[in-house]
């Protein structure tokens, strides 16, 4: 297990709460890059990839938590973008 991996995930993790929070609490959409929650989405299972065929430890799940909780910003995102922030 590398320690500063598990930091890095660690101190990456830190941030998705308050986005969550703020995606929840506010409903707006403005100011959050979509785009850029999909590449960092991507990223995690790249690397929770990466512990599944070749270097399977415990920090796979600080990814599955990080995977988890961008997944959930991305679909607050979604569900502001769609329910409070319409022209329609």
């Amino acid at each position: 297990m590398s320690i500063f991996e598990g930091l890095m995930l660690l101190c990456f993790g830190a941030a998705w709460p308050a986005s969550i929070y703020k995606l929840y609490v506010s409903k707006q959409i403005a100011g959050k890059s979509v785009i850029f929650s999909w590449i960092i989405l991507t990223g995690y299972i790249f690397g929770i990839t990466h512990k599944l065929l070749n270097n399977y430890d415990i920090v796979i799940y600080l990814y599955l938590i990080n995977c988890i909780m961008v997944g959930i910003d991305i679909a607050l995102y979604y569900r502001n973008k769609y329910m409070y922030c319409s022209t329609g």
